[in-house]
C-alpha cells in the first residue's frame, strides 16, 4: 500500500539537515561531540558529507545507520520549499524544529505502510489505513501545523494498532514475549525466537548467530553490533534496513526480499576443510 509518501532518504534532494539539526555525543557511534543546530565539520558547502565513503573508518558508524525516512527531502522540497537553513538563524531554527516532528511522523508512516501490507482486508486493516492517511495529512501542513502535532500522543495511538497488526501476523506461530527486554551482549544462540515479540528489545551486541527468528516482531529493536551471521530473518516483521546496517552479518544471513545486505558485512566464506592425512600401513 502506497499513499505517495517518500519514505526513503534522498540526500541529493535535501540540504544536509541531518548533519546539522541533531546533537550527538562522542561515543562508539560518533567520533566527536556536536551540539544541536551546529553543522558537522564534515559537511561540505554543497550540503554533502565530505567523508561519506569513509564514515565507519573515521569513527562515524552512527551516521551510516541514520535514516530520516524521507523527512529530509519533505522538509526542504515541501514544507520549506525555496528556503535554506543557511540563510539566517531564524529560518534554521524553524526548519530544525519542524524536522524534529516530521522525522518521527515519517517513521510512523513507514511502519503503518508495512502493517497495512501484511494485514488482510478487514476491520484492522481499515483502522490502519485510516490512521495512515491521518499521519500523512499531519506531515503535509504548514510549519506551524506540523509543530502543533502532539507526536507522543499520536505515536501511542499508532503503536496500539501496530502491536495488533504484529499479533495478527504472528497468529499461530507466536513465540516468547520479550518486549523491551534488555539483552545487551547476551548469547541467544540456543534461544527459541521464532515468532518472538521483540518490540523495543535492546539487543546491542547480542549473539544471534544461526538463530531462526521466523515471524519475530522487531519493531524498534536495537540491533547495534548484534551478530546475525547465519541467522534467518527472512520472515521477520517490521525489520528496517537501518537495523541491519547497525548489525553484523554475513553471506549466510537470510534477509527479507525487500532488504539488502549491508556492504560492511563480512563475507565469512566457509573455510575449505583440511583433509585428514591418510594412514598407511608400515611394511613389515
Amino acid at each position: 500500500m502506497d499513499g505517495g509518501w517518500e519514505l526513503r532518504a534522498d540526500c541529493a534532494r535535501c540540504a544536509g539537515v541531518c548533519c546539522v539539526a541533531p546533537a550527538f555525543a562522542a561515543s562508539a557511534d560518533f567520533a566527536i561531540d556536536k551540539p544541536a543546530g551546529r553543522p558537522c565539520p564534515n559537511l561540505r558547502a554543497d550540503a554533502r558529507c565530505g567523508i561519506h565513503s569513509e564514515l565507519r573508518q573515521r569513527g562515524f558508524p552512527g551516521c551510516t545507520v541514520f535514516d530520516c525516512f524521507g523527512a529530509g527531502q519533505h522538509l526542504t522540497q515541501g514544507t520549506f520549499a525555496g528556503r535554506d537553513w543557511r540563510a539566517d538563524p531564524d529560518t534554521a531554527r524553524r526548519m530544525f524544529d519542524t524536522f524534529a516532528v516530521l522525522r518521527p511522523l515519517h517513521e510512523l508512516l513507514w511502519y503503518l505502510t508495512e502493517a497495512a501490507r501484511i494485514t488482510p482486508p478487514g476491520a484492522l486493516r481499515d483502522d490502519l489505513t485510516a490512521i495512515l492517511d491521518e499521519t500523512g495529512r499531519l506531515t503535509d501542513g504548514t510549519p506551524e501545523d506540523v509543530l502543533a502535532v502532539d507526536v507522543d500522543a499520536h505515536r501511542g495511538r499508532v503503536n496500539r494498532l501496530l502491536s495488533r497488526a504484529g499479533e495478527r501476523a504472528r497468529a499461530g506461530r507466536a513465540g516468547p514475549d520479550r518486549r523491551g527486554a534488555t539483552l545487551i551482549g547476551v548469547d541467544l544462540r540456543r534461544a527459541t525466537l521464532t515468532g518472538a515479540n521483540l518490540r523495543g528489545a535492546i539487543l546491542i551486541g547480542a549473539d544471534l548467530r544461526g538463530v531462526r527468528l521466523g515471524a519475530a516482531d522487531l519493531t524498534g529493536a536495537d540491533l547495534r553490533g548484534a551478530d546475525l551471521r547465519g541467522a534467518d530473518l527472512g520472515e521477520c516483521l517490521f525489520l528496517h534496513q537501518s537495523q541491519l546496517d547497525a548489525a553484523r552479518g554475513d553471506h549466510r544471513t537470510v534477509l527479507p526480499p525487500t532488504r539488502h545486505r549491508p556492504t560492511h558485512w563480512s563475507p565469512s566464506l566457509p573455510l575449505t576443510p583440511i583433509p585428514r592425512p591418510t594412514r598407511t600401513r608400515r611394511s613389515r
